[in-house]
């Protein structure tokens, strides 16, 4: 289940396991195309996925260097690994998860 968080759990969630990390804003037009496909991607379970709102927390999106959106994140026991930007498939976005 796609979680959205604020910058406690943010913290909290990051440390330890893999995730995936939405950065995202409500008025962006290609983050609700791709909250469909986060959303289909969730249901196979690959990775915990959370999602954080540049606008509620803008913080995280300075600490975290988010200039457009979206933006994803994977974190492996507190630390980025590797990002991208922009909308794609659930197949590119399979891919890209699993390379």
């Amino acid at each position: 289940m796609i979680k959205h968080v604020n910058e406690k759990e943010f913290n909290e969630t990051i440390n330890g396991k893999r995730v995936l990390v939405d950065f995202f804003a409500t008025w962006c037009g290609p983050c609700k195309m791709l909250s469909l496909v986060m959303e289909k991607f969730d249901k196979k379970g690959a990775i915990p996925i959370i999602k954080v709102d540049i606008d509620e927390e803008n913080n995280l999106a300075e600490e975290y260097k988010i200039f457009s959106v979206p933006t994803l994140i994977i974190f492996e026991n507190g630390k980025e690994i590797k990002r991208i930007s922009g909308f794609m498939s659930e197949d590119e976005l399979e891919k890209w998860v699993n390379e």
